[in-house]
């Protein structure tokens, strides 16, 4: 089965048939029940979902930890290829996008995601070790909504994401 008709399907089910169990909804479509699990509780999660695209794990993982402790769904990405991906099929709320990355660098990614018409609504914030003011202004015109330097203060970078998301239910 085409996997990216998999949630209209299933959701289609679902209202035909309120009651209706993952095992029938999986017999129906020809699918895993944990496929179908997995898509159910992927398309109930109702927090804010965040992207961060950084190459440096370490970095990374610390703070995907402390934004999920804040309540948010956090996804990764490991390169700028990986990054683009993973904001079109994930549709996050918002994209964390280092500057430095090997093979498509934060500024090419930013540029590509506010030029297609399927993620330049998703606010961008640059974070990233490049505080030349060069680099600020060339991420802004690019279309960031936002740009951070590391070291970053989490306090803060917490209350730029708020407001970031805060400017788009508007």
């Amino acid at each position: 089965m085409d996997t990216e008709n998999i949630d209209p399907k299933t959701l289609a089910l679902m209202e035909e048939n309120p009651g209706i169990s993952t095992a029938e909804i999986a017999s129906s479509l020809d699918l895993d029940e944990s496929i179908v699990q997995q898509r159910i509780d992927f398309l109930s999660d109702t927090r804010e979902k965040l992207l961060i695209v950084d190459e440096e794990l370490d970095a990374l993982t610390a703070l995907r930890v402390a934004l999920e402790s804040e309540g948010y769904n956090v996804v990764v990405a490991l390169d700028g290829f990986e990054g683009l991906e993973k904001a079109k099929t994930e549709n996050p709320d918002a994209i964390l996008l280092d500057i430095m990355m090997p093979g498509m660098d934060g500024f090419e990614v930013c540029k590509r995601l506010k030029s297609d018409p399927s993620t330049r609504h998703i606010p961008v914030i640059m974070l990233t070790a490049k505080g030349e003011t060069d680099d600020k202004v060339e991420g802004l015109e690019l279309g960031a909504d936002d740009y951070v330097t590391k070291p970053f203060n989490l306090k803060e970078l917490k209350a730029r994401i708020r407001t970031v998301l805060r400017r788009t239910k508007f």
